[in-house]
C-alpha cells in the first residue's frame, strides 16, 4: 500500500497543495516551522481520522477557513482509490470513497493503514495511563476497523453512566425512595451497556497485546545498543481481578460483578470507577543480567534514551504486527533521526527498509540516512518543491509540487 499523490485544502498551514508521491522513501526537508509536518500529519488522519498532535479538529483547519480538506490517491495491490475527507469543526465530518460519500466518516478508517512515530510519542511511555489505553484502541482499530465503533459506544455508554451518577449523588437519591429505585433502575440498565461493550473492547485489548509482546521485544533489542529481547516487556493490567476469564460473556460477568460491589463507591464519587478506561498497559526495562534481572516500569525509571528506544520499538513493533496480518502499512517517521546518532540512524533506517512506502521528515537533509533518500521534498515557506538533488526516481521533467502559507510543523 503507498500513496501517489496528497492534495490539501485549508489544512493547517496550507490554502492549497498538491504533492506526487511513490513507494520507497520520500524525505520532506525543511526548518522547523515550514510545514512539513503538516503533510504527514494529513495522511496519519486518513487512516483513523484523528491527529498526533491535537485532540480536536478545529486546529487542522486553516486560520479563517470554514472546512479543511484532505485527499490522497492510494494504491493498494495494483488498484488505485481515492479517498478523501472534509473537516468541519463543530458538525459532521464527510468521508468518501472515489467521491461517493460514506454513510459514516469513520467508515474510512482502516482503508489505508499507517505507523507513524514522532517526538510525541514519548507520552506513549512517560505520559498518562491513557496515552497506553488509545496506543492499543488506535492499533486494533487498524487491525480491525469494526472496533472503531466499539471504541464509540464504549464512550458514549460511559459518558451517559458518569452523568447518571452525577445526578444521583447531586440529588440525594437514596435506595428505598421513589426516586432513587427509578434512578437506580436507570443506572442498571447502563451497568448492562457499560459490562458488554467493555468486555468486547477489554477482550481485545488482552488478545492484542498478546499478539504484540513478542514483537516489541524483538524491536526493543535493535534499537537499543547492548538490549535482548527479554529486556523490554508489556503487561496489560485490568481495573479489576479477572479470574481467568477471557472471552467477551465471562468478561461481561465480571464487570458487571465488579461495578455491583462497586457501587456505593461510584455514587460517593460520582465518576465510573470500572471499565478498560481505567486499565493500565505496564511498559517494563530489565536491568541486571540473567532472569534474577531487576524489573522496573519505564515511566518515573529510564532514562531519555532508554525511554525514546521504548517507544520506537512500540511503534516498529506495530508496524510489524500489521504486516503479519498481510497488509504492509505505511510508514511515517517524523523528525526522529535529529534524536539518533549516525550509527541508531543507519540501524533504523536498515529496519524498516522492506516498507513499501517510508516517509520522512527532517530539518536538514543530512539527518536522513542514506538508506532513506529515495526522493526529497524541499519545504519551504508553505511551498514543497521537488529537490534538484533528489534521487533517480525524481527527473527533470516531474513537475514541483505548489502551495502557500506559513507553516506550523
Amino acid at each position: 500500500m503507498h500513496v501517489v499523490r496528497l492534495v490539501l485544502v485549508d489544512f493547517r498551514s496550507y490554502p492549497e497543495v498538491e504533492v506526487e508521491l511513490g513507494p520507497g522513501a520520500t524525505a520532506f526537508v525543511g526548518r522547523n516551522g515550514q510545514g512539513k509536518t503538516n503533510l504527514v500529519e494529513a495522511i496519519d488522519y486518513l487512516s483513523r481520522l484523528s491527529s498526533h498532535r491535537v485532540s480536536s479538529d478545529q486546529a487542522l483547519v486553516r486560520a479563517g477557513a470554514e472546512r479543511a480538506l484532505v485527499r490522497a490517491v492510494v494504491v493498494k495491490d495494483g488498484r488505485e482509490a481515492t479517498l478523501e475527507v472534509e473537516l468541519h469543526p463543530g458538525r459532521a465530518n464527510k468521508a468518501r470513497v472515489n467521491r461517493s460519500t460514506l454513510p459514516r466518516p469513520r467508515d474510512l478508517v482502516g482503508l489505508v493503514r499507517t505507523v507513524m512515530f514522532s517526538p510525541e510519542d514519548l507520552a506513549l511511555v512517560k505520559g498518562d495511563p491513557s496515552e497506553r489505553r488509545r496506543f492499543l484502541d488506535d492499533l486494533l482499530v487498524l487491525r480491525a476497523p469494526r472496533f472503531a465503533g466499539v471504541r464509540s459506544d464504549y464512550e458514549r455508554v460511559l459518558k451517559q453512566r458518569n452523568a447518571l451518577l452525577k445526578n444521583l449523588r447531586a440529588g440525594g437519591h437514596r435506595p428505598g425512595t421513589a426516586s432513587g429505585d427509578a434512578a437506580l433502575g436507570t443506572l442498571e440498565v447502563w451497568d448492562e451497556h457499560l459490562a458488554r461493550t467493555g468486555a468486547e473492547l477489554l477482550a481485545a485489548r488482552l488478545r492484542l497485546v498478546e499478539d504484540l509482546r513478542d514483537h516489541v521485544g524483538a524491536a526493543y533489542a535493535a534499537v537499543a545498543r547492548g538490549a535482548t529481547r527479554e529486556d523490554a516487556r508489556m503487561t496489560y493490567q485490568p481495573s479489576l481481578e479477572l479470574d481467568g476469564a477471557t472471552d467477551v460473556d465471562a468478561l461481561a460477568a465480571t464487570l458487571l460483578a465488579e461495578v455491583a460491589r462497586r457501587r456505593r463507591d461510584e455514587i460517593d464519587r460520582a465518576v465510573s470507577l470500572v471499565g478498560p478506561h481505567r486499565d493500565e498497559l505496564l511498559l517494563t526495562l530489565g536491568t541486571g543480567p540473567g532472569p534474577d534481572a531487576v524489573r522496573l516500569p519505564v515511566r518515573g525509571y529510564a532514562s531519555h534514551g532508554e525511554s525514546w528506544s521504548t517507544a520506537l520499538a512500540l511503534r516498529l513493533a506495530s508496524y510489524d504486527l500489521l504486516r503479519d496480518d498481510g497488509d504492509d502499512p505505511i510508514l511515517i517517521l517524523d523528525d526522529v533521526f535529529a534524536e539518533l546518532d549516525a550509527e541508531r540512524r543507519t540501524q533504523l533506517a536498515d529496519l524498516v527498509a522492506g516498507a513499501e512506502q517510508v516517509l520522512v521528515t527532517a530539518a536538514v537533509a543530512e539527518d536522513v540516512p542514506p538508506g532513506l533518500r529515495g526522493r526529497r521534498h524541499d519545504v519551504a515557506g508553505g511551498t514543497v518543491s521537488v529537490a534538484r538533488e533528489a534521487g533517480p526516481d525524481v527527473g527533470p521533467g516531474t513537475r514541483p509540487e505548489v502551495g502557500e502559507g506559513g507553516g506550523d510543523g
